[in-house]
């Protein structure tokens, strides 16, 4: 069975929080679902830098969690999908103020890691 390398921490409420989207694809996942439910190939599509291993992992702590829903469609051949839930759902306004705090601060970062970069939002 399935267990995180990193156990969630309860003790303090930015640690929860950091547990369960802190990861490197999950604030990004929720993003995109945020829009409109997508199959795990779309997914994979959208973030193409990212390993299928670890997309599909994370994808089962933020369903493991809650926050997000994987329906099993009962055709041939199989199909699944991924929604965000009403609790993946309030976490939106946080995701929104990181991309808002990424985009006032692109210049600088890209200035201290020599690499263009555009806000992508």
């Amino acid at each position: 069975m399935y267990e995180r390398k990193i156990p969630v921490d309860l003790d303090c409420p930015l640690r929860l929080t950091m547990s369960l989207i802190g990861s490197k694809w999950k604030s990004c996942i929720l993003d995109e679902l945020r829009y409109k439910p997508l199959r795990p190939s779309e997914l994979h599509k959208l973030f193409p830098e990212a390993a299928p291993r670890v997309l599909d992992l994370q994808l089962k702590e933020l369903v493991d969690d809650g926050l997000v829903s994987k329906t099993i469609f009962p055709e041939l051949p199989p199909r699944s999908e991924y929604a965000i839930t009403p609790l993946g759902a309030t976490l939106i306004p946080i995701i929104d103020a990181m991309i808002a705090w990424g985009n006032r601060n692109t210049r600088l970062f890209s200035k201290k890691y020599s690499r263009t970069a555009s806000p992508t939002r």
